[in-house]
């Protein structure tokens, strides 16, 4: 017979677990310790199971068979009424996450800006910190904005395309290109991942404009070249920032591997300079296992870094600040005082020492191009493609430093 709430609430708990039919399976079980529990045994596949429809008094008679008979419609239709509500739950729990992700400011958790970050979590080790540290700003800049609460799997090429045209109209196509590189690094670990099926921006490389390529700009004509050299010798600039712009055309480094460059670094009795790997322009692992680049130093290099021993010598840094001693000189400093001898930026630059020495060593004095790499610490490559150690042709490199510090001395005159 059918239970009725009189027969309920005169039950009593027993010894022993008692069940209470009301028909088609449901039952209410009431526990020796009094607790009373709605209960619906069905089968399905052949297989005989349980799902709970609440507790008594909370869930009364009526409501218990409400959710009973909406548990045998879902039996009619195929679904394990078990299977639904796991699912059900389990659709909750993402809600529930979202929404607290949400207020805490977090993207959720199938958006691009979610997997782009899971992406750069994982590869960021492999990566110098500033690199890393221009890879997430251009990502939080110029694409999150825009498509960064996006779910990963709905973005498509013309959406993608969109934002880097954005992007483009500023006039800064190669980080446009840029940018396009790391949507298509994390579109394909959103792949790797089974985020994803495919990855968007795999085809957009030609539906951008190309860069223009901008080199640093440089002096390669002897008679400016001796005249720029000329105005270095009567800079009127601090001692330190002359002496730097004396070296910085005769050691073939960059301005930053310069400016910081400490006294334990260099061996003036032996005329060398050894750069640690971690100061070089290299890839992380270069700089953590990589060996350091070996600077063969001409005599007139040797003769300028004694001199200003005597300035800085009390100094970690050969170039310190000029007001903190502990501190390297400015990054700013080198290209400062080539404005105010009235050099401008369009003509040359600290960094463009570099392509003046490239250029004239090979047309000028005809050194071999791979002892002029190796000097750079470029990676190149021989006929079967091996890169070049950085400290390989280190007696030819010694003999190229001496010849070109000797030409540099010819134009000054």
């Amino acid at each position: 017979m059918p239970l009725t709430d009189t027969a309920i609430r005169k039950a009593q708990p027993g010894p022993k677990p008692q069940k209470l039919a009301d028909g088609k399976g449901m039952y209410l079980e009431i526990s020796p310790a009094g607790g009373r529990w709605w209960r619906l045994k069905y089968r399905i596949a052949g297989k005989e199971k349980r799902i709970s429809l609440g507790t008594y008094p909370e869930t009364g008679l009526r409501q218990a068979r409400e959710k009973a008979e909406a548990a045998r419609a879902m039996l009619a239709e195929g679904l394990d009424p078990s299977e639904q509500r796991k699912a059900d739950k389990a659709r909750l729990a993402v809600q529930v996450a979202a929404t607290e992700r949400a207020d805490a400011g977090l993207p959720a958790e199938d958006s691009f800006e979610h997997v782009a970050r899971e992406w750069f979590a994982t590869r960021r080790e492999e990566w110098a910190p500033s690199y890393g540290d221009k890879i997430m700003r251009r990502l939080e800049v110029d694409v999150f904005p825009w498509v960064g609460a996006e779910p990963i799997e709905s973005i498509k090429p013309p959406q993608l395309l969109a934002v880097l045209r954005r992007i483009e109209s500023r006039g800064v196509v190669e980080t446009a290109h840029r940018a396009l590189e790391n949507c298509s690094q994390v579109f394909r670990y959103g792949v790797a991942t089974g985020r994803i099926q495919s990855n968007p921006a795999r085809d957009l490389k030609d539906a951008l404009r190309k860069p223009m390529v901008k080199h640093f700009p440089a002096i390669t004509d002897p008679a400016r070249l001796g005249q720029l050299l000329r105005a270095i010798d009567s800079y009127k600039g601090t001692y330190v920032v002359r002496t730097a712009l004396y070296l910085l055309p005769r050691v073939l480094l960059r301005p930053g591997e310069l400016r910081n460059a400490t006294w334990a670094e260099f061996d003036l009795d032996k005329a060398v300079w050894t750069v640690p790997a971690e100061r070089m322009k290299r890839e992380k692992a270069g700089k953590l296992f990589g060996k350091p680049h070996v600077v063969p130093l001409a005599k007139q290099v040797v003769a300028a870094l004694r001199e200003l021993h005597g300035l800085t010598g009390a100094s970690p840094y050969v170039f310190r600040g000029e007001r903190h001693h502990d501190r390297p000189m400015s990054d700013a400093a080198i290209n400062a005082a080539l404005r105010a001898m009235g050099f401008s930026a369009e003509e040359v630059t600290g960094h463009g020492f570099r392509a003046t020495a490239r250029t004239m060593l090979a047309e000028r004095l005809g050194i071999a191009e791979s002892v002029i790499e190796a000097q750079l610490a470029h990676s190149v490559k021989d006929s079967l493609g091996r890169a070049y150690n950085r400290t390989e042709f280190l007696l030819e490199r010694g003999a190229m430093m001496a010849v070109w510090a000797d030409y540099l001395d010819g134009l000054r005159g």
